[in-house]
């Protein structure tokens, strides 16, 4: 008899399904509007994955005999019908993007494993992520889409930090000094990222037919444009030019795609990942004024993402992850037995 799955596993294998249901509901949506015969082989591929994978998942989860979840699924979470609601250059952004939470997502669950059957699966997911990613780069430099961090010139010595003013972030007294290239990089990322995060939920906020779910998607675009500005500035303010963003990955279309159920998972995902992304950031960064807007900024969004679960809950949409057992639950039911 095999060894059963441990908590962490359990955990990793039940969000792995839960995210490749909701994206294979998305890339089917993409796959039935795509046009660019550049873009539709890596829609293709990621849609592929997301069908395997839930596949590999459900087998793994009747072996264990253990629920599989209710998930999202094409009949009950995706109109195909609907109107063209993103652009191919959108899709093939987004797709980059999710590639990359994908990444990081595989990482954790491989370090979080120890059957050898769990770790073979999620390093093949991490390697079927990293080809993912790879294409949808080639595709999007070939376009000239991909937005590359921004160049510095070369150091020409080492140096070792002589004073503790290079920790400063707000002063009086001092000039804050420039950024690094660390604090660069996870700057730009942040504003690459809250601007994907700013079309999704304009165009799901444009499409949903509740008001309640669009006031909350309003919300998360403002929330993502004031992330951008805040990020943006402090580039430029070190003369750094950050990425432009428009509306041009949104058509006009009004009619729901995905369910708000599907949306709302989607952007607390996202939120979720959004809020690793600052961690990182703020652990990475080593100006102060830098790490104080990062610990603020993700209080703000956990604050989002912790609305969009209640709004959830309020509409009996939240699936419940797989928890342990209420031992007082269960000794109250026994007693009345």
């Amino acid at each position: 008899m095999s060894t059963k799955l441990t908590s962490s596993e359990l955990a990793s294998l039940w969000t792995s399904y839960m995210n490749d249901s909701m994206s294979n509901c998305i890339l089917k949506y993409f796959l039935k509007h795509i046009e660019d015969e550049e873009i539709r082989p890596i829609v293709q591929f990621a849609y592929d994955l997301t069908t395997t994978h839930k596949k590999q998942l459900t087998t793994i989860f009747e072996m264990e005999e253990i629920p599989i979840p209710t998930s999202f699924t094409l009949e009950n979470d995706v109109n195909l019908n609907a109107p063209r609601l993103f652009t191919d250059i959108f899709k093939l952004t987004y797709i980059n993007h999710m590639a990359k939470v994908g990444l990081l997502a595989y990482s954790s669950y491989i370090a979080m494993s120890a059957r050898k059957d769990v770790r073979n699966y999620f390093l093949t997911g991490l390697q079927e992520a990293s080809e993912l990613y790879d294409r949808s780069s080639d595709v999007s430099l070939s376009k000239g889409i991909f937005v590359r961090a921004p160049y510095m010139a070369y150091p020409q010595t080492t140096e070792f930090i002589n004073s503790k003013k290079y920790l400063n972030g707000y002063s009086l007294f001092h000039k804050q000094r420039p950024l690094n290239a660390i604090e660069i990089s996870h700057l730009f990322m942040n504003v690459q990222t809250n601007i994907i995060g700013h079309k999704l939920t304009i165009g799901f906020a444009q499409t949903s037919p509740r008001r309640d779910v669009q006031n909350w998607l309003f919300r998360g675009a403002e929330i993502a444009k004031k992330h951008v500005e805040v990020f943006a500035k402090t580039l430029l303010d070190n003369n750094i030019q950050a990425p432009a963003s428009s509306d041009a990955g949104i058509t006009n279309s009004t009619v729901p795609p995905f369910s708000d159920r599907l949306i709302l998972f989607h952007m607390d995902l996202l939120s979720g990942a959004g809020i690793g992304n600052y961690a990182t950031g703020a652990a990475a960064s080593q100006r102060t004024d830098l790490f104080v807007e990062y610990e603020r900024m993700s209080l703000e969004i956990a604050k989002y993402a912790k609305d969009g679960a209640e709004l959830m809950i309020d509409h009996g949409w939240l699936e419940q992850p797989p928890g342990t057992l209420n031992k007082q639950q269960l000794a109250r039911t026994k007693d009345t037995e």
